[in-house]
């Protein structure tokens, strides 16, 4: 709850003022039966309207400024409570982005998406009924008790012994649904996991005919969030029930005592009235908190997920540091890696040296170990062992600084929602559009885009959803070599692309002078690197140029030998 009292602490002077208001409808509630009491005690019995009608004046007024002032809190709750909302999300939003590829994984993407949206709106009700409810309902009761007192001391005492039996039982049934909820919370991130996979995989779950068990599968988790949810409603609900029964009981309690008072002289009229209006107003104040420990349970469960995020360690930088320029040299000095939890390493004693402007590539079996070597470069993860070095300067000190220079080409080439325009200039916000259209001349996509009736102000759907996956590579290519960077990844990119497309691509890049890594299943890709990495479980086995493997390394003989194979079977 200490996060919530942080963020809300930037909103001082709302909170403030809210919590002002707040506590002068309190006092308003406290001071309505005491005003009541005089009208019946004074004016009523006594027959004198001018009493009745002074005090009568008083209390329209006193409930006129009640109304104002709820108005007034209202506004200024919700300023704190969108506010603390809106400032949450910002900050799990820039410390996911801190965050390390890995650490992303091991959070998994639907609990991320559950604390930045559902955990959020939790907290931010808990905050709003703090304000509104949760702290005046308690302060009523407590003061209700006291006025009582002050009124009749005999009444007081039956609402005194009454009380502590309610507050034992809301306690007992609060721990227990904070407990709940934080399943509820839980299950919440599973269904919002069954859900992503399916968005994202729907193409899959067609051509494998998977729709009834893949319906089955989110029947399953749906049925398990309701039944979670179902207990924990239940046993918050049950709240209200037990109150209305122990405070009924004692508000027969008090009619009969005060009767009795009343009929022996011990109790003016109005002040049992008084008290009894206390009663019920106290039962009402009972009546809100199976309401509001549903919140609270939700809220506290909520806030304790996003403290998770916000605590958790990052691996970039945090400050803001000047740009690093770089040169280009990359070496792997008896380069180790394993991902978290795995048995064995993924990358063993890589040694590489490649200076600037050179073209490197990379090739092996699937699960050799190619694309965590690439990642390893721009400090997406941390090498287990050993030392990545950028321009001779070791990469655990720069961090994320090595990536203003540095472009990633993933396989799938992944595209935002906007233009085409848009997403080749992702990565350099200020690029004129006669460079972008360079951009993707050497792409080789130019032509396409000026087939289409609005060019390069085309809209492309989410994920690229309209174009093909060789459009998308291209696309993604363009928005690479748009952010002009001295080191180019790229991570089988071009695997879409035909042969002689592809070749004008890789020509074009080679043109550029920039150090370029090739992940490549197709030795026919990188013929004319200046270093071939042949990697076979996580290590290398043969490093050269082609011509050298070709003489030197079996392996690599019998690879090039299948593909040029396969290639006369195709061309035939």
């Amino acid at each position: 709850m200490k996060i919530i009292l942080r963020y809300a602490n930037t909103y001082k002077k709302a909170l403030v003022i809210a919590l002002f208001l707040m506590v002068v409808e309190l006092v308003i509630e406290l001071v309505q039966p005491i005003i009541m009491a005089r009208i019946i005690d004074e004016g009523i019995l006594q027959e004198d309207l001018q009493t009745v009608y002074f005090y009568g004046a008083i209390l329209v007024g006193i409930s006129v400024l009640a109304f104002v002032g709820g108005i007034i809190s209202s506004f200024y709750a919700s300023e704190v409570s969108q506010g603390v909302g809106y400032d949450m999300r910002r900050d799990m939003f820039e410390r996911v982005q801190m965050f390390s590829v890995m650490k992303i994984k091991q959070f998994a993407t639907s609990t991320l998406l559950t604390r930045l949206t559902n955990d959020v709106t939790q907290v931010q009700g808990l905050l709003f009924a703090s304000m509104r409810i949760m702290l005046r309902a308690p302060l009523f009761i407590i003061f209700g008790i006291v006025m009582s007192f002050t009124l009749n001391v005999s009444l007081g005492l039956i609402l005194i012994a009454i009380v502590p039996i309610i507050l034992i039982i809301m306690i007992f049934l609060m721990t227990k649904g904070m407990k709940l909820f934080r399943k509820v919370q839980e299950k919440m991130d599973t269904v919002n996991r069954v859900i992503q996979e399916n968005l994202v995989a729907i193409k899959l779950i067609k051509a494998f005919q998977r729709r009834k068990y893949e319906n089955r599968r989110f029947s399953d988790v749906n049925q398990s969030l309701k039944d979670v949810n179902k207990k924990a409603l239940w046993v918050m609900e049950i709240v209200m029930p037990i109150v209305m029964l122990v405070m009924n009981v004692a508000l027969i309690a008090l009619i009969w005592f005060g009767n009795l008072q009343l009929e022996g002289g011990n109790a003016q009229a109005g002040e049992v009235v008084a008290v009894i209006n206390y009663a019920t107003r106290i039962l009402a104040s009972f009546g809100v908190f199976s309401f509001l420990l549903m919140n609270l349970s939700r809220g506290r469960t909520s806030a304790k997920r996003i403290e998770e995020i916000l605590v958790e360690d990052t691996d970039d930088l945090t400050s803001e540091e000047e740009k690093l320029s770089l040169h280009g040299d990359v070496t792997f000095e008896d380069v180790s890696f394993r991902y978290p939890d795995a048995t064995k390493n993924s990358l063993t004693s890589i040694n590489l040296q490649a200076n600037a402007g050179q073209k490197i590539g990379i090739i092996g079996e699937t699960g050799s170990g190619k694309t965590t070597l690439l990642h390893l470069i721009p400090y997406l993860f941390k090498a287990t062992s050993g030392k990545v070095m950028i321009d001779g300067k070791d990469i655990n000190q720069l961090k994320n600084r090595v990536r203003y220079d540095i472009t990633l080409v993933p396989q799938e080439g992944f595209l935002f929602s906007g233009t085409i325009l848009d997403n080749i200039r992702w990565g350099n916000e200020e690029l004129a559009e006669e460079h972008a259209i360079q951009a993707a001349k050497e792409a080789q996509l130019h032509d396409f885009i000026m087939s289409l009736p609005n060019g390069y102000h085309t809209f492309v759907g989410q994920r690229g959803v309209n174009l093909s996956g060789g459009q998308k590579q291209r696309l993604s290519i363009a928005r690479a070599l748009a952010d002009n960077p001295k080191i180019l990844l790229l991570d089988d990119s071009t695997s879409a692309l035909d042969a002689d497309t592809e070749k004008r691509v890789l020509q074009a890049i080679r043109e550029r002078h920039c150090t370029t890594f090739l992940v490549s299943q197709k030795i026919s890709s990188v013929l004319d690197a200046d270093i071939i990495l042949l990697l076979q479980d996580g290590k290398t086995v043969a490093k050269g140029t082609h011509e050298q493997l070709l003489q030197n390394s079996s392996l690599y003989q019998r690879i090039w030998d299948s593909q040029r194979r396969e290639q006369v079977g195709m061309d035939g």
